[in-house]
């Protein structure tokens, strides 16, 4: 039998099998053949090699690319009538293939459309010569809401608008490119394309080893280093400012964070203090003269912006007016966006530069006018009408959460009735056609309309792009699918050279000055806040699943439920009187759902193994809760979970950085240890508790062959006081991990700081030295109630220093 991929398929030719029903749409360019019908040599080799693969290789090499998106985590949120929801990255592995050649003009002709607009955003905020001279309408910037007042005579202080932007581009019929759209204020989209790349080129491994891709590592060292140069003091940390972790594109301000060594921070973390812009961490104020704003402009600064915004600094602007913190990109530039603004553009190239634009953009009106107003009615058939006059677009997000664009009939016709009644101030568009690339479709290749989102960035030797990244592709024959929200995915995009191409590593590497250290004491407080949660709920889940398994041991073995034992279990550690295994399962799913979210709000701070373990338990978690289990098999249900969970505290223990992140995620752990097991002994060793109840302990703190090592008896007060509270050595006993808090607290940076003990540092000594001068006939149950408030009480002052 043929190979379905080599065979022919209505052609003879040797891509019969991949390309037999790849069928250009007419009138459409494609990526794949040029204009003569002819393919093009960059795709051939990639072709050839393709078509020598079987079904089953090429189905395992793109499962190879899907699961390492998948194991790093990658998501974009979804937005719907209820909820947002997390959904896998849409990657199609199929990439889009560029020549150098052709590149070459493409990036020539962006970097020019990006020195024009500088031009036009300085003037903008400057002298508005474009303004007086009639080369823009007064009402396009007065009435635009992306246009800031309050920014109106502010220079940037790196000296430029514009730092990082990037550019909708699509290829017309005729094979011609252009510009679709500016993205001038917090352009999303070139952390994916990393990972796109990673796993684009793990699907393709032997063929993009050698066919001379440009690699994208080098465009964000060149930015690394240009944003580094512009710090006012070589010892500041650089940062990333985020809208948090709801917002769609969350995840790529993490990775970037991650990837560039940069502090993630949220509004809430920024603070404006004798002029300055400071994060607060927990070494105190730190200043900040470097950011990379991941959030929209209006939205950072309520007192001079947009006051009902809960995503920004208080004072940000005046920092932003003094000089004092350089931002990418400047407040007000996405007022470039304006979809108006590309109908004026050409004539603004001309008058600035004396030449056209060297990349045209789509043809477009602004109809504030009679006589644009007319065109635009006499060709609505054959036209799209953008109601996005004067209006900022939305948020701009990779998977385009909203589209002013309406390319059905219905949407044309019911946009111009607007444009009647309200007597004009719209724009109008001619209606895309976008080229087509390949997918896998069935088994084979087949064409979807696409267009590429291309990155620059300003460097000390002026703009770079990024040799590629990024398209995004639509899912079915219509450019209107294009959006991941309707449907679409994205592509890598390779563009190839005929030689071979540096080969910079993935991982940014320092080189010669290290310009300054990134301190770990620079730690957002909130970020720290949510590590320490992180390891209080991770150790009240593994509590909570201990008493659950030690439950259902005893009923599997035998024991009646209402028997002394397992009903002390009830009461005293599952707080319940109830029987029924998924209900008493909610003591640690609760428990492991907030853990994850703590780890959602800070996945900059959490390794991928360390994130995916999360998820991995959490969905195990629900497993079990949602799933009818029998009494007989909840013991054994819930070790599992128990293997998984210990899986995720030894990768804490044995791969994380220590660092001051570590520091407090460990003290989470240890403070919720301590305390969980002062609780566990007061109860056993009440006069009260049931026969059994000494032997529980030990199993609830992990303890039995520990204890068996130790003492050649059976368990006793006395010895249990030792084994589970006395020990130093330990891990489950409280005296260990009141000396490890001692110690963490020790190592903090404002402890080390102070000329004597901080109140912390004293509060942290007291209870350690409280509980090392005990001897077992003296830890009562009353003595250890006390020791756990004096715990809880030393918990509330570690946040009171650090995490507020």
């Amino acid at each position: 039998m043929p190979d379905p991929l080599t065979a022919p398929a209505g052609d003879p030719g040797p891509f019969g099998g991949l390309l037999g029903s790849y069928v250009p749409q007419p009138g459409v360019a494609d990526e794949l053949f040029d204009a003569t019908g002819a393919i093009r040599p960059v795709w051939r080799p990639f072709l050839e090699h393709l078509g020598r693969i079987d079904a089953e290789g090429v189905a395992m090499r793109f499962d190879r690319g899907t699961q390492y998106l998948r194991d790093a985590g990658v998501y974009y949120r979804k937005y719907g009538a209820e909820a947002a929801s997390e959904r896998d990255w849409p990657l199609s592995p199929i990439p889009v293939l560029l020549s150098q050649e052709e590149w070459t003009e493409i990036a020539a002709g962006l970097i020019a459309r990006a020195d024009l607009l500088e031009q036009v955003v300085a003037d903008l905020y400057g002298e508005n010569r474009l303004l007086a001279e009639g080369h823009l309408p007064a009402e396009l910037i007065a009435q635009n809401p992306a246009w800031l007042r309050p920014m109106v005579g502010v220079k940037p202080a790196s000296g430029h608008f514009l730092n990082f932007i990037a550019f909708e581009v699509g290829r017309a019929p005729s094979g011609q490119w252009w510009v679709l759209g500016d993205r001038t204020d917090a352009p999303s989209g070139a952390g994916f394309a990393l990972e796109n790349r990673i796993a684009t080129s793990r699907t393709f491994p032997n063929f993009y080893a050698r066919a001379n891709v440009h690699r994208l590592a080098g465009f964000f060292q060149a930015f690394r280093d240009t944003l580094v140069g512009q710090r006012q003091d070589r010892d500041e940390p650089l940062a990333l400012l985020t809208p948090g972790q709801m917002n769609d594109v969350y995840f790529e301000h993490a990775y970037l964070a991650r990837y560039l060594g940069m502090l993630l921070v949220e509004g809430e973390d920024l603070t404006v203090d004798q002029g300055q812009l400071k994060v607060r961490s927990v070494n105190g104020l730190r200043p900040i003269s470097v950011l990379w704003r991941r959030l929209d402009a209006e939205f950072c600064d309520p007192l001079e912006l947009n006051e009902a915004s809960t995503l920004g600094t208080a004072g940000f602007v005046d920092v932003v007016r003094r000089g004092g913190v350089s931002c990418v990109n400047a407040l007000g530039a996405g007022v470039l966006e304006t979809r108006a603004m590309l109908a004026f553009l050409p004539k603004i190239s001309r008058a600035l530069t004396g030449a056209p634009l060297a990349l045209p953009n789509i043809a477009t009106w602004w109809c504030g006018q009679a006589a644009e107003r007319a065109h635009v009615l006499a060709h609505r058939d054959k036209m799209m009408i953008s109601s996005a006059y004067a209006t900022r677009l939305p948020y701009d997000d990779p998977g385009g959460t909203s589209a002013p664009e309406d390319y059905s009939a219905e949407g044309s016709a019911r946009v111009a009735k607007l444009l009647e009644d309200r007597g004009g101030d719209l724009v109008g568009q001619e209606i895309v056609t976008l080229s087509t690339t390949p997918v896998w479709k069935d088994g084979k290749l087949a064409p979807r309309p696409m267009s590429l989102r291309i990155f620059l960035a300003r460097t000390a030797t002026g703009w770079r792009v990024m040799p590629g990244g990024y398209a995004r592709v639509a899912s079915r024959n219509n450019a209107s699918a294009i959006a991941m929200q309707a449907g679409g995915s994205v592509s890598d995009v390779w563009v190839v050279s005929d030689s071979p191409v540096p080969r910079p590593s993935l991982m940014p590497a320092p080189s010669g000055d290290p310009g300054g250290l990134n301190s770990a004491y620079s730690l957002p407080s909130r970020a720290a806040d949510n590590l320490f949660w992180l390891g209080r709920y991770i150790e009240r889940a593994e509590g909570a699943m201990r008493a659950y398994r030690a439950y259902y041991g005893l009923i599997s073995a035998g024991v009646e439920p209402d028997a002394d034992l397992p009903d002390f279990i009830l009461r005293a550690f599952l707080n319940s009187t109830g029987r029924d295994p998924v209900a008493l399962s909610e003591g640690f799913q609760s428990a492991l759902e907030a853990a994850v979210d703590c780890a959602a709000r800070i996945r900059d701070q959490v390794s991928v193994d360390g994130m995916l373990a999360l998820k991995d338990l959490l969905k195990a978690s629900r497993k079990l809760r949602a799933n009818p289990i029998a009494v007989e098999e909840a013991a054994a249900a819930v070790g599992i979970l128990l293997r998984k969970l210990t899986g995720f505290s030894g990768l804490v223990h044995e791969n994380m950085y220590r660092s001051a992140g570590w520091r407090f995620m460990s003290a989470g752990m240890s403070v919720e240890r301590a305390s969980t097991m002062c609780a566990i002994l007061a109860r056993v060793l009440d006069p009260d508790a049931p026969d059994g109840a000494l032997d529980l302990a030990l199993e609830l703190g992990d303890s039995t062959m520990a204890h068996r090592a130790r003492f050649l008896r059976s368990v006793s007060p006395d010895s249990l006081r030792q084994i589970l509270a006395l020990d130093p050595d330990n891990p489950r006993a409280v005296g260990y991990h009141l000396g490890r808090l001692k110690s963490h607290i020790d190592a903090l940076p404002q402890t080390r700081r102070s000329p004597g003990l901080s109140p912390v540092a004293r509060a942290a000594l007291q209870v350690h030295t409280d509980l090392a001068v005990q001897v077992p006939d003296t830890l009562t149950p009353d003595r250890l109630r006390t020791l756990q408030r004096q715990i809880w009480t030393l918990s509330d002052l570690l946040a009171a220093t650090y995490l507020t």
